[in-house]
């Protein structure tokens, strides 16, 4: 049978508690085999001042992601793609023997429509999209959700349905995790000084990874 693996793509500038506590609700909910945490080596949805080394963003992750079924990597880099959507494609071609779940916050959902091609990604493979505080109003007002609301699917359908297909889109809510990465950089802006040392490796593709100029566009 096909592992079903959730993509969680971020910064990840920190990772804490609450992208665990999210990714573990996400899993049980849906019934995932695993979820891959995909740090970006940058996004240019989001800001670059403050944003610290891919290294330091991906060691945070594996020590967040400890003794969990999540796999840290940063294989967008890797890949050298550009979107999100040609990332998801590589990773299809790639991996046949896996089903992939795109898991995002409602605060992507709301501006996901700025994102190339965002209806072929949904046409690629299920969206999940988990509630965060605040950003509700301005998801279910936006473009992509007008698009998506015909392709609902609850959490108990996702997992008992027999045919695997796209686009599909499960809304997934539970109690709001307080913690941001904003909250955690203004508290300690020199976090990153304390993942110094030997490159991390890739928990997917076992290649070392290095800091390097550039990044993927959403």
């Amino acid at each position: 049978m096909n592992r079903i693996t959730g993509l969680l793509g971020g910064s990840f500038n920190p990772a804490h508690a609450g992208h665990r506590r999210i990714t573990l609700f996400t899993i049980a909910a849906l019934g995932l085999d695993e979820a891959w945490w995909m740090v970006s080596p940058g996004n240019p949805l989001k800001p670059k001042e403050g944003m610290a080394p891919l290294t330091a963003r991906v060691k945070s992750a594996k020590r967040m992601s400890r003794n969990a079924p999540i796999r840290v990597t940063a294989i967008e880099q890797q890949l050298r793609t550009r979107f999100t959507i040609d990332t998801l494609r590589v990773l299809k071609r790639r991996y046949p023997k896996r089903r992939f779940v795109w898991l995002m916050g409602s605060d992507n959902l709301a501006q996901f429509h700025r994102w190339k091609d965002w209806r072929r990604i949904a046409q690629e493979m299920p969206i999940a999209v988990i509630a965060r505080p605040s950003y509700e109003d301005d998801a279910i007002a936006s473009p992509a959700m007008a698009w998506l609301r015909n392709h609902r699917l609850s959490a108990a359908g996702f997992r008992n349905r027999r045919e695997w297909s796209a686009p599909a889109l499960i809304e997934l809510r539970f109690d709001p995790d307080p913690r941001s990465a904003t909250q955690i950089r203004r508290a300690d802006p020199r976090w990153a000084d304390g993942y110094q040392g030997p490159v991390p490796r890739d928990e997917v593709t076992h290649s070392l990874i290095f800091d390097q100029s550039g990044g993927n566009a959403a």
